[in-house]
This record gives structure tokens, C-alpha cells and sequence, in this order.
């Protein structure tokens, strides 16, 4: 008995441990494909350096020829009356705009970013020519003819001065130097808010109109983006050209109701927004009139307004920085390298001054929403934006051709904001790919730019009164002006803290912020795709001096 208790006893002693069931799956790994970052959008049918057959090129063009309209009609639309011009004035403006459009975006694609950019009227001056506008208003003029060409006489003076801002900081190469400070982590919310920071151009437009913007928003997303599944000989026509069989759709759908007598019995405003005969730009365009040097007289210097206005050059220079980002990316090149920011802003200078002595409203910053549409028809050939630059000088000599495009209703232009806009703003977003998302450090850096350009800009526009007078009211008016147009523009405020931040708060390892994969980019043999992508055309390098590439 005790022996064979001891046995038994030896036996249990021996015995295998019980098998251990396997761990439960770990339901937090991926199981699907894992998608690695990616320098170029593959989904690209045509990038820079690519060209479409010749009669696509040439409707692609005209789409951006139309797209950049609605910002020029607007500018016109907002200023020439508060500055006392009427029909045949606003006119004449807005051909000065297209025409110098045209000059600085050839320009730009030669000898300067060579990215397919348009280059337009910028909305960042509209503060600071209010405030010229209002310190007219007391004064006595013997007409409103009179009171619109002194104020254009000054509003020439100050972009001329202005101007010098960014050639200095351009071919001085302090621009470049200051991207270079720049990190994935900054340009997210910077290029993010270049669109995001227009939403007050998108829906609130709209709306001034329902009846013609929200169909225009809804046909635009139906048809272009699921009407051409229906047959795959649609598919093609479709993607590219939607945007402008929906103009014409809903262009001659308000013309209907114009006629119908739809807006007769509402408030002048609605009427203003809806019918189609209220811009009064067909009967009062010229036929032929070719914009000439100081064209409103002698340019007038004030240093008040100077002030101002560099002001409004600095924040152009910003956004163009964050629209040149996204237009890199939806063309397939490489991020801009800071010699190419550099050149770039200081053109961009070039062509203030230019925009001074022909007479424009406003300074010259790069079109966002033409940048969208790259995005959106899947096509970032340089040529097509080269030839859009024919369309932009042809209708601005020929005014009654240009002035039956211009006539659309702002709301429908508004409701293809709404989906150019958005474009821009996710390609921000797809740059965080190349840091560390993961980082509780990038994302404070990300948050806080994000929500301060959006949070300081919205306040600073809603206290701003419709004369031009912002938040900051000391005695100094130019210190007000400067002040109030720098932070009223989301992407410059994103600028400023996202690169204190980035560049002072603590971080592990370099690869944290995505360095590795962009200070390749901030050199000229840094990566040997810049030079394929932002050299200048034909042998013209090897004539200027290597200092000024």
C-alpha cells in the first residue's frame, strides 16, 4: 500500500503541465493592406511635365479660364461700387484682372515656380483697399468717376511700394530660408487651411442663392462622380469636363427662371445673386480695349496706406506658399524645393509691381481653387495652365466675349468652391503620411495650428466692420491694417505657430516630424527629381547667374 501510494505519488509528480490554450487574436492588428506613404498620387492621368491630346488641353484651359472667373468677378463686385465706379468701370476692372492674370500666371509657369498654378486676384487685399476706400469717403469729389480713379490712383501707389516686400524677401532668399523651417507637421495645417480658411466663399454663397447653388453642388457631385459609371464611354468625358456641362446646365436653368419672372417680387439682394441680367457687364463692356501702364492716372503714395498693403503682400505670399504645396502634389512633382519658393515669391513681387502700374484692384497670389481642379479632373499638365493664360488675355481685349462668361451667377461659382475648396484641403492632409501620426506631439502641434488658424481668422473677420475696420483699433491706422490682415488669413496664423511649435517643442528622433523624407527636398541635388521638375525651360539657366536660381 505504501509503496504504491509512493508510486502514485511519483507519478503525479512527473506528469506533463496542462497545454495552455493559444492567446485570443489581437483584433487590434491590420489584417487588410497596409498602404505605405506615397510621394505622387498614382490616380494621376496626366502629371507636370505631360501633355493631353490638343483639343482636350484646350477645353481643360477654358475650365480654368471659367473656374478663375468667380474670384475675379467677386473682387470687382465687392470693391468698384464701394469705390464709387459703375457698370462700365467694374468692366474695365475686371478685365484689368484677367489680363494681368494672364501675364503673371505665364510668368509664374516659366521663370518662377514652373508649377501649372494659376495666378489671380487676392482676396488678402480686400481689407487694406477698404480701408483706402473709407478714408476717401469724407472727401469732396465733383462726381463718383472722380472719387474711383483717385482711389485707384493710390490703391496703384501702394501695390507699386507693397511689391518690394516680396522681391526682397523672394531673391534675398529669406523666404526660402524660412521654409526650410518647415516640417510635414507644418505643412498639413497650412496647406489644409489654404482651403479650409475660404469656407466663408463656399455654402454662405451659396445660399444667398439656394435655387440655383445647392443644384449646381449636387449635379456637380452626381455627375461627376457616379453619372460616369453609367457607360464607360461617358467615364472619360465625364471626370474631365463635368464641371463645365454643369455651368452650362444651371447657367441656362437660371436664365429660365430670370425670364419666368421667378425673382421679380424678391429683395434686391436675392435678385442681385439669381437672375442672370444684374451684372449689367454686356452692355457696359467695351468691345475691343487693350489695359495699358497707369491707366487711371498717376499712381498715388501714401505711406498709411503702404503700409497696409505689405500687410496683404506678406499673407499672399503665405498662402501662395500653401497653394504651391498642393499644386505640387496634385501635379506629381516633388514638394517644392526653397530655391523654387524663393524665386517664386520674389516674381510673385515682379508681378505686384506690374499689377501697380496696369491698375489692378488688388496684388497677385496663386488661384486655390484652379489648384482644386487639377484634383478634380486627375490632370496636372503645366501646358494645360499655359494655354488657360490665351483664354484669360483673350476675353480681357475682347470684353463683350468676356463679359457673357463673367455674367454667370456668383452662387454657382460658390457651389464649385465647395468641392475645389475641400480638395485642397485634404491634400494637406496627405502629407501627414510622411510623420509620425501616432506622435502625441505632432498632434498637438497639429491641433493647435488647425484650430487657432480657423478660431483666430473667424474672429478676426467677425469683428470686422464692412468698411475695412478690424479688431485692432489703435491710434496707428497702418498698424491696424498690417495687423488685421495678417491674422484674418488661416493659413499665415498656421504658418506662425505651427512652425514656433514644431521647431521648439521636443521630439525623440528627427524621423518624428518626417524630416528624413523632407530636407532631401529643401536643396537643388538634394533629390534628383527637383531639377527634372523646376528647372527653367530651354537653356535659360545657364544664362542667369546660379545665386538667382
Amino acid at each position: 500500500m505504501g509503496e504504491t501510494e509512493h508510486h502514485h505519488h511519483h507519478q503525479d509528480h512527473q506528469a506533463p503541465p496542462p497545454v495552455q490554450a493559444p492567446p485570443p487574436p489581437n483584433l487590434g492588428l491590420s489584417r487588410g493592406p497596409i498602404w505605405q506613404p506615397a510621394e505622387q498620387l498614382l490616380q494621376l492621368h496626366y502629371c507636370i511635365h505631360s501633355n493631353p491630346s490638343w483639343h482636350e488641353a484646350l477645353l481643360l484651359a477654358f475650365q480654368h479660364y471659367i473656374v478663375m472667373l468667380g474670384t475675379t468677378v467677386f473682387i470687382a463686385t465687392t470693391l468698384v461700387n464701394a469705390m464709387g465706379g459703375d457698370a462700365g468701370e467694374k468692366a474695365r476692372v475686371i478685365q484689368t484682372l484677367l489680363f494681368m492674370s494672364g501675364i503673371n500666371t505665364l510668368l509664374q509657369s516659366w521663370f518662377g515656380s514652373r508649377l501649372p498654378a494659376v495666378m489671380s486676384g487676392s482676396v488678402a487685399f480686400i481689407l487694406p483697399v477698404l480701408s483706402i476706400i473709407n478714408d476717401y469717403t469724407d472727401m469732396t469729389f465733383s462726381s463718383e468717376h472722380e472719387r474711383f480713379t483717385y482711389t485707384m490712383r493710390t490703391i496703384q501707389g501702394s501695390l507699386i511700394v507693397s511689391s518690394f516686400i516680396n522681391i526682397i524677401l523672394g531673391y534675398s532668399r529669406a523666404w526660402g530660408n524660412l521654409t526650410r523651417l518647415f516640417s510635414p507637421v507644418v505643412i498639413v495645417p497650412v496647406v489644409s487651411l489654404v482651403g479650409l480658411g475660404l469656407f466663408a466663399r463656399g455654402f454662405p454663397q451659396l445660399a444667398n442663392c439656394v435655387q440655383i447653388g445647392l443644384p449646381m453642388l449636387i449635379l456637380l457631385v452626381l455627375t461627376q462622380q457616379y453619372m460616369k459609371r453609367l457607360h464607360h464611354a461617358t467615364h472619360h468625358v465625364l471626370e474631365r469636363f463635368a464641371l463645365l456641362l454643369c455651368v452650362a446646365v444651371v447657367w441656362a436653368f437660371a436664365a429660365i427662371l430670370t425670364v419666368a419672372g421667378a425673382y421679380n417680387n424678391v429683395k434686391r439682394s436675392t435678385q442681385f445673386s439669381c437672375r442672370t441680367d444684374r451684372s449689367y457687364l454686356m452692355s457696359s463692356a467695351p468691345w475691343i480695349r487693350v489695359p495699358y501702364p497707369f491707366q487711371w492716372g498717376t499712381p498715388i503714395f501714401k505711406a498709411s496706406h503702404v503700409f497696409g498693403m505689405m500687410g496683404a503682400a506678406l499673407v499672399s505670399a503665405a498662402e501662395t506658399t500653401g497653394t504651391f504645396y498642393a499644386a505640387s502634389r496634385l501635379s506629381g512633382a516633388t514638394a517644392p524645393p526653397a530655391y523654387v519658393l524663393s524665386r517664386s515669391i520674389g516674381l510673385q513681387g515682379l508681378n505686384m509691381l506690374l499689377d501697380g502700374i496696369f491698375g489692378t484692384v488688388v496684388g497677385t497670389t496663386a488661384s486655390v481653387e484652379n489648384v482644386g481642379l487639377l484634383g478634380l479632373t486627375h490632370i496636372g499638365s503645366r501646358r494645360v495652365i499655359q494655354i488657360s493664360c490665351g483664354f484669360m488675355i483673350f476675353f480681357s481685349i475682347f470684353g463683350k466675349f468676356g463679359a457673357f462668361f463673367a455674367s454667370i451667377p456668383l452662387p454657382i461659382f460658390a457651389a464649385i468652391y465647395c468641392v475645389l475648396f475641400g480638395i485642397v484641403a485634404a491634400v494637406g492632409i496627405s502629407f501627414l503620411q510622411f510623420a509620425n501620426s501616432n506622435s502625441m506631439r505632432n498632434m498637438y502641434v497639429l491641433g493647435l495650428s488647425l484650430f487657432l488658424g480657423i478660431s483666430i481668422s473667424q474672429y478676426f473677420a467677425m469683428n470686422t466692420a464692412p468698411d475695412g475696420h478690424g479688431p485692432t483699433r489703435t491710434n496707428a491706422g497702418w498698424f491696424n491694417d498690417i495687423l488685421n490682415t495678417i491674422f484674418s488669413s488661416a493659413p499665415t496664423v498656421a504658418i506662425i505657430v505651427g512652425t514656433i511649435l514644431d521647431n521648439t517643442l521636443e521630439h525623440k528622433q528627427i524621423a518624428e516630424r518626417g524630416l528624413p523624407w523632407w530636407v532631401p527636398f529643401q536643396s537643388r541635388k538634394g533629390d534628383v527629381r527637383n531639377d527634372e521638375f523646376y528647372h527653367y525651360p530651354l537653356r535659360i539657366s545657364e544664362l542667369i547667374p546660379s545665386r538667382f536660381l
